[in-house]
């Protein structure tokens, strides 16, 4: 079995291989979005021409382990152009995710209790 990560990147340039709307980074819509936006996701996966996940996928992705150290996950969030990592077990097997959100969150908890015990 392979194991990778697809992303909106990987979908971007299957859309500007395909010659879509390139240098709108834009495609997912909003929560609140409309039937146009909706359209316009299956046209691109359309595009798809009958590409499965593996052929889109960053095989070996960059992982972090769930005993990484907070501030060591934010540096590589922050470093690379990656908006989240998968978490994965001494065995590599995957057991969650992490993303820049919820770094920032975990900052400001521990600025907020900072705050509160001062």
């Amino acid at each position: 079995m392979k194991v990778g990560v697809v992303s909106d990147y990987d979908l971007l340039a299957l859309d500007s291989i395909s010659g879509g709307c390139q240098g709108d980074a834009n495609i997912f819509p909003d929560v609140d979005s409309s039937w146009k936006a909706f359209n316009r996701i299956q046209r691109l996966l359309i595009k798809t021409h009958g590409k499965v996940v593996g052929d889109l996928m960053t095989p070996a992705p960059l992982v972090v382990r769930e005993t990484t150290n907070l501030e060591d996950a934010a540096r590589l969030l922050l470093e690379t152009k990656y908006r989240r990592l998968p978490v994965v077990d001494g065995n590599g097997k995957l057991i969650g995710i992490i993303t820049r959100g919820n770094v920032v969150r975990a900052a400001l908890q521990m600025k907020r209790a900072n705050e509160h015990s001062s």
